[in-house]
């Protein structure tokens, strides 16, 4: 049983059947990860899967997207491609928000909130090290993670910039920004594992007001024409829709971008444009949206 405040909270916002997919969702979820196309071929990963007796399935949305069907983490980690940055340990959500990006060689891309460094290689990869991706960290020990992940992996024309990207100088302007905020988490949650210490009310409020000022500095510091994606692993419509409607009514220069995704499981959103995902086994709660800038 999950504790009665969050129930509550997840009733709030989703009629009770729903609630009750959500629930069933808050398990331990599949293994999987993204293929490096800076470092090899899909082809290469999936022999060596194969020589290893490791099954996979594939993804139908994101051709370099992975799941293990007989084997951890652990597993993974003791293979020579993760060692060497081959590939990626990644949620299949979290794969997300760099592909609705959709980063171009050349860009200006900023990731607000990049540590421990998935959606940077990705985007870096997305754009064959061809944009040049501005990644922002507050926190010193994440940053050396995120410095170490953009080595192994490959991803070369990144600045690292050890700061609270509300603090960016003026002066930075980008094509693309994504920003993956800090969030309550609600959407990756294991329903044996839930407690006070590691979600509460208090953490949903902090993050919502977070993420507002994080979305005011992006705004900032997004060209006229340029998109904004914006993220969280929390289903939360407090720290997702509301978040997202707040800054809209501030700024008519925004407009909502159409998202749209298939064979991914989705809960109702009270934002037609954007995507909430449903926590699965496969999949971990998750909401995404773009928006683009017209003047």
């Amino acid at each position: 049983m999950i504790p009665e405040y969050l129930n509550n909270l997840l009733n709030n916002y989703y009629d009770s059947k729903t609630v009750i997919k959500i629930i069933d969702g808050y398990q331990k979820r599949v293994v999987s990860f993204r293929i490096n196309s800076l470092k090899t071929t899909k082809e290469n990963i999936l022999n060596i899967l194969e020589n290893n007796n490791i099954k996979y399935e594939e993804i139908p949305w994101y051709e370099n997207a992975i799941v293990i069907t007989n084997a951890n983490e652990e597993d993974i980690k003791s293979l020579s491609i993760y060692q060497n940055g081959e590939i990626y340990l990644q949620s299949l959500s979290s794969m997300l928000p760099p592909l609705f990006l959709n980063p171009q060689e050349n860009n200006l891309i900023l990731d607000m909130t990049a540590a421990p460094g998935g959606k940077t290689t990705e985007i870096a990869a997305l754009t064959n090290n061809k944009a040049m991706i501005t990644a922002i960290e507050k926190n010193k020990i994440r940053t050396d993670r995120l410095k170490y992940n953009l080595a192994l992996q490959g991803a070369k024309k990144v600045s690292i910039l050890n700061t609270d990207a509300r603090n960016l100088d003026e002066y930075f302007m980008f094509d693309k920004i994504l920003l993956d905020a800090p969030c309550s988490g609600s959407g990756t949650l294991i329903k044996d594992n839930i407690n006070e210490e590691n979600f509460n009310l208090d953490l949903i409020n902090r993050s919502a007001n977070i993420q507002k000022s994080l979305l005011e500095e992006a705004i900032k510091h997004l060209k006229v024409n340029g998109e904004l994606v914006y993220s969280t692993c929390s289903i939360l419509k407090s720290e997702n829709e509301e978040v997202i409607n707040y800054i809209l009514n501030k700024h008519p220069n925004l407009k909502l971008v159409q998202l749209s995704l298939e064979n991914v499981p989705l809960l109702p959103s009270t934002i037609p444009e954007a995507l909430t995902i449903l926590p699965t086994k496969y999949y971990e709660g998750f909401f995404v949206c773009k928006l683009i800038k017209t003047k």
